[in-house]
């Protein structure tokens, strides 16, 4: 338990680690490059090591050289392996290895945490078998563990459905280029979480691979790429900033992170324009984004793209005049938590009216109390209540190790605002 000391938070500059989407997405186009690959400013997290291991698993080369990681890449065919990859409750891993293991030799036995048995991967089975790899949910229930059949897929065409994850999409986007015809893939529902798409594309573009796109609904890869290997950085994480700035909005203070430009491909950068119509100052300068807090007022906002950051203005929505409505949420039901259930939950122990309805949640900001903040063993529930304490006394955040899955020096950074 970390109980958050009440701070008025002056004007503090602070650094967030690379981005966890990009680092996923990296690391495993360097092992499907053609040859050794430098990451550079990769998270260092419980999520972004898991998807590392399975790749080591599956016959990647990789050295760890603390400012870098060495990705020595097969060229496209992954080695086999006998044993079942654990992913614990990394969904992004679950769901992007699972159409990478089908380049690979042999059966590959994907399987998690007690969470990830209730996390659907259904629709990407679906397409899986469409394009003819044996692809199956061992429990039968569209749920993990799941088997994957490498070796046997030409490509071609197929349709997914993408309203419950845009990670089904990723996955087939990150195969496509190593399969003989590639994919014409065609979006049938969704994409939810649009943004992250356009992270995978940009790592396709940077590694020297070709996409055709119409909008988020037909995407053209050409079969016999190859992913080009070389130096590539990640990005600082805009959806770790978000607790940052929150920070600020709630205490009227001025927060810079580092390193994020308004210009980046990550959808949660685009909370600093909620904070905006919310009553806070946002200054764009070459060295990050600066968001300083002032009269919080309620706001309707579609966060259909920017799902992780729901728990983060739910928070500062506790603190804003009036009913702040989030639509467009209800695949938040499928996360690391029903981060629908346990947001409402949370807040309600502090006070605040805050009710999940179908596909979107109501905040009714008030005068938030302390209370003992149950964080479902989910990191941005922990990170999100965090600042919370520092507008309220006695709030305590359980479980609080839970930030390791994506941000292991949370604390740590946390305490600079001090």
């Amino acid at each position: 338990m970390i109980e958050i000391k009440p701070h008025r938070i002056g004007h503090c500059q602070v650094n967030v680690p690379g981005s966890k989407s990009y680092t996923h997405r990296t690391f495993i186009a360097a092992a499907l490059s053609d040859g050794p690959c430098t990451v550079r400013n990769p998270l260092r997290s419980q999520d972004t090591q898991l998807t590392l291991d399975a790749l080591e698993k599956m016959g990647v080369a990789i050295t760890d050289h603390q400012q870098a990681i060495a990705v020595c890449g097969l060229h496209g065919r992954l080695k086999p392996c006998r044993e079942p990859i654990y992913l614990a409750n990394s969904g992004t891993s679950m769901r992007l290895l699972a159409g990478v293991a089908a380049l690979g030799e042999g059966i590959y036995t994907l399987k998690g945490a007690p969470r990830m048995y209730h996390r659907p991967i259904a629709h990407l089975l679906t397409a899986l078998n469409q394009l003819g790899i044996d692809a199956r949910s061992m429990n039968g229930n569209g749920c993990p563990p799941v088997k994957i059949q490498g070796g046997r897929t030409a490509g071609g065409s197929v349709t997914i459905n993408c309203s419950v994850s845009s990670q089904f999409l990723s996955s087939l986007l990150l195969m496509a280029p190593c399969t003989p015809k590639g994919m014409s893939i065609t979006v049938s529902h969704g994409p939810v979480s649009r943004p992250y798409v356009d992270m995978t594309v940009e790592i396709l573009r940077r590694f020297g691979i070709r996409v055709e796109r119409d909008g988020y609904t037909r995407f053209n890869v050409n079969g016999g790429q190859v992913y080009r290997a070389g130096d590539y950085t990640v990005a600082p994480d805009a959806s770790q900033a978000g607790y940052f700035w929150g920070a600020a909005a709630i205490t009227g203070g001025s927060v810079t992170v580092k390193g994020i430009s308004i210009d980046s491909t990550q959808g949660d950068v685009r909370l600093v324009r909620v904070f905006e119509r919310m009553g806070c100052r946002v200054n764009h300068t070459s060295d990050g984004i600066t968001v300083t807090g002032g009269d919080l007022q309620a706001v309707t906002v579609d966060m259909g793209d920017m799902p992780d950051m729901v728990p983060t203005l739910a928070v500062v929505a506790a603190f804003a005049e009036g009913t702040t409505v989030i639509e467009n949420v209800s695949h938040l039901k499928a996360k690391e938590s029903d981060r629908l259930a346990a947001t409402c939950t949370e807040l309600n122990k502090m006070g605040i009216v805050a009710v999940a309805e179908n596909d979107r949640l109501r905040v009714t900001g008030g005068a938030p109390r302390g209370a003992s903040i149950e964080t479902y063993e989910d990191h941005r529930i922990a990170m999100s209540f965090a600042m919370a304490g520092l507008a309220v006394p006695r709030v305590r955040i359980l479980n609080p190790n839970c930030v390791e899955k994506s941000f292991p020096n949370f604390w740590e950074v946390w305490e600079s605002l001090y």
